[in-house]
């Protein structure tokens, strides 16, 4: 299971929400460039990024940052927020991106998902977002009546490359995955999911091993990170061991 440092984007520098709220936000480095650097100096395989303006607005802020990000980094980036058009993936992918995320449009048009994965084969990650199982859209600001497993269920079919589940409850409080939505998600999902909220801790990310079996390929780390509450090499030397501690506590937890 891949373990893939998260930078947050808003304005400029690396930031991290409380619950999606952009009146939450807690400021980590000014230099996102310098901290991609060292996620990959630390063994990561993979960077994620958000951009949280471009979610919030739809509209692109953050490309310069971007653009150096994937220019002094070897390994493969993937971003998310606000891409809500195909013009708009296409250029994130010219410019050095490994993969895009497509968010918002995976409810209002579904078929830009089955058109951009059709000409980018896995290039492509729909990022489900949900609040008490239901999918919200444009940054997190708006709610909708799908639930996130049907969502997952109706885009296993459009050939993207996987789909990265966030708990919004549990995002950015380190208070533990939700590991009953994500069962949920992997068995409605035909195509890997990556797990994103509420990592904070090492036993955190070896509950998740009980649901690789089902399909859950990765998970996003952010804030555990940057408080030092997961060390990145440590975390990526045990998931690749498989150490999961207690498994028959952890599978009783998902039951």
């Amino acid at each position: 299971m891949e373990i893939i440092p998260a930078i947050d984007l808003l304005d400029g520098a690396c930031v991290r929400l409380h619950q999606g709220d952009y009146d939450q936000v807690t400021r980590f480095s000014d230099d996102p460039v310098a901290q991609a650097r060292s996620w990959q100096a630390q063994g990561a395989t993979r960077l994620h990024l958000v951009d949280l303006d471009g979610a919030r607005r739809g509209e692109p802020v953050n490309d310069a940052v971007v653009r150096a990000i994937t220019a002094s980094l070897d390994i493969p980036v993937q971003l998310g927020g606000g891409v809500r058009s195909l013009e708009r993936a296409e250029d994130l992918l010219a410019c050095g991106l490994d993969r895009v995320i497509l968010g918002t449009v995976a409810i209002e048009q579904p078929q830009l998902v089955t058109e951009l994965a059709g000409r980018h084969p896995g290039r492509i990650i729909v990022g489900i977002d949900a609040k008490q199982g239901r999918v919200a859209t444009r940054g997190w600001i708006e709610q909708s009546d799908v639930l996130a497993t049907e969502l997952a269920e109706r885009l296993s079919d459009a050939a993207i490359a996987a789909i990265i589940s966030t708990d919004i409850a549990t995002d950015g409080t380190l208070a533990g995955p939700n590991l009953q939505a994500l069962r949920a998600m992997a068995e409605a999902s035909r195509v890997p999911v990556i797990a994103s909220g509420g990592i904070g801790c090492m036993a955190d990310l070896l509950s998740l091993l009980a649901l690789e079996p089902l399909g859950v390929s990765g998970v996003v780390v952010g804030r555990a990170l940057y408080d030092g509450r997961v060390d990145l090499a440590e975390a990526i030397s045990a998931i690749g061991e498989g150490r999961l501690q207690d498994p028959v506590e952890h599978m009783a937890d998902l039951a």
